[in-house]
């Protein structure tokens, strides 16, 4: 047996998936989706173990209909339930016939009152890191990608989207099938779909954006620009290998800022400030393309080659886009949110290293900012060493030689030794890759922006700080002390109207400090703000901050038995484990 992912029971002496056929009906009054799925293998003959998750499996059969042995193992809490089928010698696929559970993890339903439309219900998964097994019943490591086609029958009203080439769409009555196709090899976590009321509007030659249509104009107008990101990122990374790089901006609920299925990002619906400012994270989205979804972690243990990767591309993109002077400010939030998660993890350091050791371990347990930050921190470090030029021309050789596949941290180190010799021992890899926290020495962000604001301190900003960026006000509103003063609180709020701020990154990081400092009108804002997003960045800290606060632990609570149906469920598990956790 070998198991080399340890949050999948794939073993991969057995057959090995390599194709994904998916019928799939939505049932949205009973909160399920009724499928088929067919997998093929590698080969044939054998056992097969499969992951799932709340699964109901009626049957298993070979393509002519043949009934297979299978047994389902015991539930585990991180892993889910092991589905073992004996595949007979010749057969090298399997037909899984089931329905998902009511608390399908990957699986958020929404009711019409709970989207911006309030006519229609709402249905999305999210299947990173390991949630893709409660939808789907195969080898759920992205060890082993798949390609896939299907056909998803949905509602004749509303539209059925998937993170696929688009086939077509037949209408059958009061019901419509969708079908899709990826031609190119996934992880599973990628496998990505959402079913509601949408309507689109074309960005330019490659990407259009989807939203519910009392925001679709909104979203169009703010991400007019992705057409030009895209060829911009090309001209960094080489050719894009997706065919489109469509965006669908989802409600409030969606935990995340952007999740990187190919040819369909998703977006949360806090980017639609209408200044555009915040298209920093569909560059990061986009740069998954290359650094992610191109080129992938092996395993969660390995989860900075996607994010550190990532955040890397994302800032070299806005350097073209903003210039240096923006991507410093950048970087010194970044590094800001690096620091607290150290912090953060001060019970559990082994989770602040790069290289991490998860068995028994939830992934979504062990998110942080770490593998985003201090993995980006590292590229910074090795650019430094050798030079810019040198180092893109790496970049496009890692890009190349990894092409479609997942790799482990060790190979990508192997690759380093061979295209960039002495350069892990430059800037001591040891202590980035297995060592704990953030090495001293690393590269810092600099520039006149960034240094004009930290000079700042406790201090006042000047009238003149309306004009700033929302990453200068993050970068001063981090650095004040927790609690801050109740006049310096009613000063900035009085001059500079925080609590009010449009910008979620700024009213969130301005919320943060004044709740923690007892300013009433912010926490009354963090009150509704909760009640409005459902987006873990902002959820966090919100939280933490009220049950850090003066008197407001209870509000805390009570907001999280208020809003829990409105939070996806990875989401709703984070704010328990907060409030478990300062218990």
């Amino acid at each position: 047996m070998a198991r080399l992912d340890p949050h999948s029971h794939t073993d991969t002496t057995q057959p090995r998936q390599r194709h994904l056929s998916w019928a799939a009906e939505v049932d949205f009054p009973g909160r399920a989706v009724d499928a088929i799925a067919t997998l093929s293998f590698d080969r044939g003959g054998g056992p097969v173990d499969l992951d799932t998750r709340g699964l109901h499996i009626a049957q298993v059969t070979d393509r002519a209909g043949t009934a297979l042995r299978f047994a389902l193992g015991p539930p585990d809490p991180v892993l889910g339930q092991r589905l073992r089928v004996e595949l007979p010698a010749g057969v090298d696929s399997c037909v899984v016939s089931y329905r998902t559970g009511r608390e399908a993890s990957a699986l958020h339903w929404l009711e019409p009152q709970q989207t911006a439309g309030g006519k229609a219900p709402f249905l999305y998964s999210q299947c990173q890191a390991i949630h893709a097994r409660s939808v789907v019943p195969l080898q759920d490591t992205p060890r082993l990608r798949i390609t896939y086609d299907a056909a998803l029958t949905v509602p004749s009203g509303l539209r059925g989207l998937m993170a696929a080439a688009f086939v077509g769409r037949e209408e059958q009555g009061e019901r419509a099938v969708e079908r899709y196709r990826m031609d190119e090899p996934i992880p599973p976590y990628l496998f990505a779909f959402a079913v509601g009321d949408l309507a689109s509007r074309e960005l330019g030659p490659r990407s259009r954006v989807w939203a519910e249509p009392s925001i679709v104009e909104r979203a169009a107008a703010e991400f007019v620009g992705v057409d030009g990101m895209l060829t911009s990122a090309e001209a960094l990374f080489g050719p894009y290998s997706w065919g489109r790089f469509d965006l669908l901006v989802l409600p409030p609920s969606f935990p995340y800022g952007g999740m990187e299925n190919p040819r369909l990002t998703f977006l949360t619906p806090t980017l639609l400030t209408g200044d555009r400012s915040l298209v920093n994270v569909v560059a990061h989205e986009l740069s998954h393309s290359w650094t992610g979804n191109l080129v992938t972690n092996a395993s969660a243990e390995d989860f900075w080659l996607n994010e550190g990767f990532t955040v890397f591309a994302e800032r070299r993109i806005l350097e073209v886009l903003e210039g240096p002077e923006m991507v410093a400010l950048h970087a010194a939030v970044g590094r800001q949110a690096l620091d607290e998660a150290v912090a953060n993890f001060r019970d559990r350091p082994e989770l602040t290293r790069l290289r991490t050791k998860l068995a028994g371990v939830d992934p979504d347990d062990a998110f942080s900012q770490v593998p985003y930050e201090k993995g980006y921190l590292f590229l910074r470090a090795l650019e430094d060493s050798v030079g810019r030029p040198g180092f893109d021309r790496f970049l496009r050789r890692y890009m190349d030689a990894f092409r479609f596949q997942s790799i482990t941290t060790e190979e990508l180190l192997e690759l380093i030794r061979a295209e960039l010799p002495g350069a892990l021992e430059a800037v001591n890899a040891p202590r980035w890759i297995d060592g704990e926290g953030v090495p001293p020495g690393a590269p810092a962000a600099r520039s006149s922006r960034l240094e004009q604001v930290e000079r700042l301190r406790t201090q006042l900003p000047p009238a003149t700080a309306g004009e700033w960026s929302p990453w200068e006000w993050q970068v001063y509103l981090n650095h004040l002390p927790r609690p801050s003063s109740p006049e310096l609180m009613v000063a900035l709020d009085e001059r500079f109207h925080l609590t009010g701020a449009a910008n979620p990154e700024v009213l969130v990081a301005w919320l943060t400090v004044a709740v923690r400092s007892g300013h009433a009108p912010a926490v009354r804002r963090a009150e509704t703000l909760l009640g409005e997003v459902g987006r873990m960045k902002y959820l966090k800290p919100l939280y933490a901050a009220l049950i850090a606060g003066p008197g407001t632990r209870g509000l805390a609570e009570a907001c999280a038995r208020r809003y829990r149906k409105r939070y996806h469920v990875i989401a709703a598990a984070g704010v328990d484990a907060l409030l478990k956790k300062s218990a």
